[in-house]
């Protein structure tokens, strides 16, 4: 594949709002800044006008619900909707209380996204699948409807990641096990996914697989010679983000378009 992003996002350093959890916050910061874009985190509702119109993406990570976040998150992506710019949607555990199933509800009902990115238990529960039938899913169909349904793209976190737009679909097969070991990992994912749609002038499908391939590819990089030192693969991740360029993203990405 070619890449196209990674050098705008260095060359723009894209400011980047994040309303996410307490336990993602420290580490997508410093995801995003290794990547080369700025973050800004902020769920404090008295900004939620402010902020975003002095950022060029939004990401709404539900993962630690506290206070008035839900208002928070609906007053930034209603804002960000009225300016323009893309907002990134993470529904972490919606399937795991009534609460988060209707905070998801009304984000989807009162804010365009331009990206939704889970696992497939997250995606599955979105899509009004039964996850617990999840041998009978079949994941591509599922990321093809919700993008279908919400008009947007799509990405499947998993051992293979799946990106749809609705119209066009693509996997990936980069990665390592070792990313699901360290907490927050697909959060930084959203965040890394909101830097690559601040630049891509709304051609959101082909930034998102870059973005994922650029991701994954930073992973496998940073879990060379390591097995279980999960420590040790969350700074190198952070590093070998850093260190990522256009070439090594072709030369290493494994994109297969369905």
């Amino acid at each position: 594949m070619k890449s196209v992003y990674l050098s705008k996002i260095r060359e723009q350093n894209p400011l980047i709002h994040n309303i996410t959890n307490i336990v993602a916050a420290n580490f997508s910061a410093n995801g995003l800044l290794a990547l080369g874009a700025s973050p800004l985190m902020s769920a404090n509702i008295e900004e939620m006008v402010e902020v975003p119109k002095i950022s060029q993406a939004l990401v709404i990570n539900i993962g630690t619900l506290i206070g008035k976040e839900r208002e928070a998150m609906l007053l930034a992506g209603k804002t960000a909707n009225s300016i323009g710019i893309p907002v990134v949607l993470d529904p972490v555990g919606v399937g795991a209380t009534s609460y988060r199933r209707e905070t998801i509800r009304q984000l989807l009902s009162e804010v365009k996204f331009a990206l939704i990115r889970g696992n497939a238990g997250e995606l599955a529960t979105i899509a009004g699948e039964d996850w617990q039938a999840k041998g009978k899913i079949n994941l591509q169909e599922v990321a093809q409807r919700v993008a279908q349904r919400y008009d947007c793209t799509v990405l499947i976190s998993g051992e293979v990641d799946i990106i749809s737009d609705g119209k066009q679909t693509a996997t990936i097969h980069n990665g390592t096990p070792l990313f699901p070991k360290v907490t927050a990992s697909g959060c930084l994912l959203s965040a890394v996914c909101a830097a690559f749609l601040a630049v891509d002038e709304g051609n959101h499908f082909s930034a998102t697989v870059e973005a994922c391939a650029a991701y994954t590819v930073a992973g496998e990089l940073a879990a060379k010679n390591l097995t279980t030192q999960v420590g040790q693969f969350q700074i190198r991740l952070l590093d070998e983000l850093a260190a990522l360029t256009p070439d090594l993203i072709e030369q290493n990405a494994e994109v297969k378009y369905v």
